[in-house]
């Protein structure tokens, strides 16, 4: 059985961070960014490393995110682009290394959305090439697709501010879009006042499931803090004090 959670740990700057257990995996990370401004289009640049640990095999494997490239967001046709390199290493293993290169289109090639990748050995040969028909795979799994789906029977376990409660991206799911940018603007416009009465009273937020530390390598980083699972069973979400959205 798999348990996991993702919560928004910081609005300014922006950090999410999720953990999810399972007796054969442990996946986790934060995530946050910088976004660069380019007049006709945005580049958010990912911080961090994604990880997951198998413990049958006592391996922990890391790797980075690529840049976003937002296209023509003032005006024209808007479209997103991803570019640049994923490292994927194993932290207790030297043997291999696997690089993906997401290539950036211009205006004199077709090569937007191409990838290609590779597996080095340790000597630096290349042992592993992408296969032929990988954009076949290119997109949104199954598993992705119902990210979103609310089963009845998980309602009264979830906190009230999970994102599948929340109205405006169900409205977008329907293909409501005037609906749900209403609703985007109403829950934003609930945030800051909330934010803006804590600060006022000299209230620090304070993320509910996760918490700052440091690792080995002196880098910052949003770890679960073991609650979720124990509050879950008892007082239960729908007995806590929760924010409304």
């Amino acid at each position: 059985m798999t348990f996991d959670y993702l919560l928004k740990v910081s609005h300014h700057p922006p950090i999410s961070a999720c953990h999810a257990d399972s007796n054969k995996f442990t996946f986790l990370q934060d995530v946050r960014w910088k976004n660069k401004f380019w007049g006709k289009s945005m580049e958010i640049l990912p911080i961090g490393t994604v990880n997951v640990m198998l413990p049958g095999f006592g391996d922990h494997y890391e790797w980075n995110k690529v840049t976003t490239c937002v296209h023509n967001i003032l005006s024209g046709r808007r479209w997103i682009e991803h570019y640049g390199e994923i490292t994927i290493r194993n932290t207790k293993s030297s043997a291999c290394i696997c690089k993906l290169t997401f290539v950036k289109g211009n205006y004199w090639s077709s090569n937007v959305n191409e990838v290609q990748g590779f597996v080095m050995d340790q000597e630096g040969k290349v042992v592993r090439s992408m296969p032929t028909d990988y954009e076949l795979y290119y997109g949104f799994t199954r598993f992705a697709i119902e990210l979103n789906e609310l089963c009845p029977e998980m309602q009264d376990l979830l906190p009230p501010t999970d994102a599948r409660f929340r109205p405006d991206q169900r409205h977008l799911e329907e293909g409501n879009v005037e609906m749900a940018a209403s609703e985007k603007q109403r829950i934003e416009d609930l945030q800051r006042t909330r934010r803006k009465w804590q600060e006022e009273n000299g209230i620090k937020h304070e993320p509910r499931f996760f918490k700052k530390v440091v690792d080995a390598n002196q880098r910052e980083r949003w770890v679960t803090n073991n609650t979720y699972w124990e509050l879950r069973k008892s007082p239960g979400f729908i007995n806590m004090e929760n924010p409304n959205l």
